[in-house]
């Protein structure tokens, strides 16, 4: 409830504005914010993330966990 009260209190300090500047200021804010928000993540931001040997490990447990078929388990 903390948060909403927070944002009401926002409102009414919006509402008693009378500088167009700080208008349009909070306007960017909040625009900036939902595109932020709506903006997919790219798998170039992960580029150089992980080690070239923790890749390895990861793909060598893969292949032995993840890669082993067991015909039985099918029955």
């Amino acid at each position: 409830m903390f948060t909403e009260a927070r944002k009401l209190h926002l409102i009414e300090d919006v509402l008693k504005l009378q500088s167009e500047e700080t208008l349009m200021e909070i306007e960017r804010i909040l625009k900036s914010a939902s595109s932020e928000r709506s903006k997919r993540p790219s798998a170039r931001e992960f580029v150089g993330i992980i080690s070239k040997e923790d890749i390895e490990l990861m793909e060598r447990a893969i292949e032995e966990g993840c890669e082993q078929v067991n015909p039985d388990d099918w029955k």
